[in-house]
């Protein structure tokens, strides 16, 4: 890593793109180091939401701009025991599921691409990464949100295998849908996040790709908690066993 600082990590960035299960990742780092994980990307989901619900048309920029620089969103601890990582408030409504709907999936993209409602989710998203403490998830967090993160980690995986995991969410949450669609969906999602104007989807230079096509979540979370384990070790100058912690940032583990 390019930070040789004498101190634990304290920041860590996650990235990746749809369905790799940053999300998954995230969370389970998050409470093995009791960090605070925040998944930036349903801010963008909720922003989605607001204007589908308000009959805003999400390419229109300008009405979409005006209405992120304006809404309320709330990330707040799980508020309802029905498997939920967190709870997301829109204007105080629990918008927690509604932001996973299909709907909100297939425009998501288009609404982050617009400058000012990245400007305006950023700023929120760096206010919580100042206390430190924290693995924040997203799109951009390593090249953006939090550039000088302590550890930056690029989740990657083939979109034939993000789409079958995602079909696979959705149809264990009662929401059936046909896997042909949801990998047309995810595929026209990856070209809008790679070729997007601002803030476009790509691993930090100094970030670990860890590419889980063939791995379960529980094998991912290891191979995470090994990277944090062999990279605090590098830092606070202790021996590192793993072979994680020899690894240049680009390999992947």
């Amino acid at each position: 890593m390019a930070h040789s600082l004498n101190h634990p990590i304290r920041t860590i960035a996650i990235d990746g793109p749809a369905g790799a299960g940053k999300s998954t990742i995230g969370l389970g780092l998050a409470r093995h180091l009791g960090f605070l994980y925040f998944d930036t990307g349903v801010m963008y989901r909720a922003v989605t939401l607001a204007a589908l619900q308000r009959g805003i048309a999400p390419d229109d920029e300008n009405a979409v701009s005006q209405l992120a620089e304006n809404v309320l969103i709330e990330v707040l601890p799980p508020s309802v025991d029905d498997g939920r990582q967190y709870t997301v408030r829109l204007d105080g409504q629990d918008v927690t599921w509604a932001i996973r709907r299909p709907d909100v999936d297939a425009a998501v993209s288009v609404v982050s691409a617009f400058p000012r409602v990245r400007q305006a989710m950023v700023a929120q998203q760096r206010r919580v990464a100042r206390d430190g403490n924290v693995v924040m998830v997203g799109r951009d967090i390593g090249t953006v949100v939090m550039p000088d993160a302590d550890l930056k980690i690029y989740l990657d995986a083939s979109v034939e295998a993000r789409a079958w995991r995602r079909y696979r969410e959705l149809e264990s949450r009662g929401a059936p849908s046909r896997y042909a669609d949801v990998l047309t969906s995810m595929k026209q999602r990856d070209e809008l996040d790679t070729s997007r104007a601002t803030s476009p989807l790509r691993p930090a230079k100094d970030a670990f790709v860890i590419d889980c096509t063939h791995m379960d979540a529980g094998e991912t979370l290891a191979h995470a908690i090994a990277l944090v384990e062999a990279q605090n070790a590098i830092r606070t100058g202790t021996q590192a066993q793993s072979a994680v912690a020899t690894g240049a940032p680009e390999n992947e583990l």
